[in-house]
């Protein structure tokens, strides 16, 4: 069932457009992840969704209600920042019984523990997010990680139907992006919590999201599962804002294209004419004979080695080879391209 639809949802700054006809749904307790780079309009979605910024165009719905005229304290959102907004005067236990005094003001929220229970209700939250024990903590003493849980535990407090998150790793190590996204995707997994979170991270978004939305100029370039976005990139910008370097013009015709770096077999059924191809860094093989490439650059990635690449012709190439028989830099080698890691763009 969907919770949350936008329809034909536009954010106009002047004549700019932040937002362009954006149509989108959130099924009940679906993770589902905004990614894009700065300026496209992701963060200014979340904002329409939570009440903060007025639409120019389209609907925003929420349980099948227009929340046109619904005020932001009324719509059983939650809302975590990047910058977590903790209150600084109060400890740990503070700031999550703040979450549940916002539920039991019926503000849109599920109805709330009387005040009686809080503190039962504060230990359960920060049992749950990881921090048992906590409520008597300054907020100065906690580590960036605990402060994102503090966070996450006041925002899940109100029991919000919809929790939306900004950026809410960004101000971490990678390290520990790395654990608690692991651990947030299982954590609303248990509780059926119905996420829309925006970020610039491939990677976070790809470990959190059962789908994944990509943003550019104000308007989705793709939707679908993380699976699906990796292995099939709908255009070439999205497969360059995942990372991938190797797309090249190529005209495709007969299982094959052809390329400025030579013939490069296509999967089956690919289709034909003027397009763009892009090939993974693990489709790019050492072999005995293909194109010759200098080595311009390796770099050591823990499973494997990234190599930079001058072709004899053409743009330069990544390519990954294990660790064992890696090229060094100033080596000349030949490489092949295999199928499997060729993806035919669709036509712009």
């Amino acid at each position: 069932m969907t919770l949350l639809e936008l329809a034909g949802v536009s954010v106009r700054f002047g004549e700019r457009a932040v937002v362009d006809a954006v149509d989108l749904e959130v099924a009940e307790h679906e993770i589902v992840c905004v990614l894009g780079p700065s300026g496209s309009g992701k963060s200014t979605l979340l904002r329409v969704v939570a009440g903060l910024q007025p639409v120019s165009a389209g609907r925003v719905l929420l349980g099948g209600a227009d929340q046109a005229r619904v005020p932001v304290h009324r719509r059983g959102v939650g809302l975590m920042f990047q910058d977590h907004q903790l209150f600084p005067h109060r400890d740990v236990g503070g700031n999550v019984s703040f979450g549940l005094r916002m539920r039991g003001s019926g503000r849109g929220f599920a109805p709330g523990p009387g005040r009686g229970t809080y503190e039962a209700r504060v230990a359960e939250l920060l049992e749950l997010v990881g921090l048992p024990g906590a409520q008597g903590r300054p907020v100065a003493s906690l580590s960036g990680g605990e402060q994102q849980r503090v966070a996450l535990a006041r925002a899940l407090a109100p029991s919000p139907r919809l929790l939306m998150l900004d950026e809410p790793l960004g101000q971490l190590d990678r390290g520990l992006r790395e654990r608690l996204v692991v651990e947030l995707r299982g954590l609303f997994s248990r509780l059926g919590t119905t996420v829309l979170a925006v970020t610039h991270d491939q990677g976070e978004a790809f470990a959190l999201a059962d789908r994944v939305v990509v943003m550019r100029e104000g308007r989705i370039a793709q939707a679908g599962t993380p699976l699906e976005v990796w292995q099939r990139p709908a255009s070439e910008f999205v497969a360059r804002f995942l990372g991938f370097e190797n797309v090249i013009p190529a005209v495709v015709a007969g299982g094959a294209a052809a390329t400025a770096w030579g013939k490069v077999r296509v999967p089956a059924g690919s289709p034909e004419g003027e397009r763009r191809i892009l090939i993974r860094p693990a489709g790019v093989v050492l072999a005995a004979a293909g194109l010759r490439c200098e080595v311009l650059a390796r770099t050591f990635r823990g499973t494997h080695v990234a190599l930079r690449l001058r072709p004899e012709a053409g743009p330069e190439l990544e390519a990954e080879c294990g660790l064992a028989g890696a090229p060094a830099v100033g080596e000349r080698i030949a490489v092949a391209f295999a199928p499997a890691e060729v993806v035919v763009l669709p036509a712009a």
